[in-house]
């Protein structure tokens, strides 16, 4: 399945969603979606429990009960960022089967007030895994490296992220 984003809001069909009909400041939703992420071979995570985080110009960001990754595939990286609506982040190298990535998920240690759910949970950047899936479609990652969205089919842009959306 190939995403495209054409630089003009596109028109949601029928069961999609435009980030542009989402909200700044972002919104914290429960998801009952099935996630499957892939990792050095291995399944790093099986789970229909999430949340997502919806914000104008960005695919969804799915965060995951840290119970529901595999132990020990988790551990402390020496990165931090700041979030304008969630706080400051920590980051997690992810570590399993016969690979590594630095840095390739991050969570809220004490996220703001409206993300309190998000404590005890963590995201993924889709692009540094093996895969993921939802619902069985799988996702692409949201250009950038900075963001961490997953692209499906049920989303329409155009989405921030790539050469010339920083201003967006």
């Amino acid at each position: 399945m190939a995403i495209r984003s054409s630089g003009k809001r596109e028109r949601p069909g029928p069961g999609q969603e435009s980030v542009w009909d989402y909200p700044r400041p972002p919104r914290l939703e429960r998801s009952s979606a099935s996630i499957v992420i892939e990792f050095g071979g291995q399944i790093l995570v099986r789970t229909e429990r999430s949340y997502r985080v919806l914000e104008t110009s960005h695919p969804p960001v799915h965060y995951i009960a840290i119970s529901d990754v595999t132990g020990g595939a988790l551990r402390p990286a020496d990165r931090r960022s700041w979030c304008e609506w969630k706080g400051e982040a920590a980051y997690y190298d992810v570590v399993l089967g016969n690979r590594s990535e630095a840095a390739a998920a991050w969570w809220y240690p004490q996220p703001t007030r409206p993300f309190a759910e998000l404590a005890d949970h963590v995201a993924f950047y889709p692009g540094r895994m093996d895969s993921c899936s939802l619902d069985g479609e799988r996702v692409e990652a949201q250009s950038g490296d900075f963001y961490g969205g997953w692209r499906t089919s049920r989303v329409v842009g155009p989405f921030k992220g790539g050469p010339g959306t920083w201003g967006w």
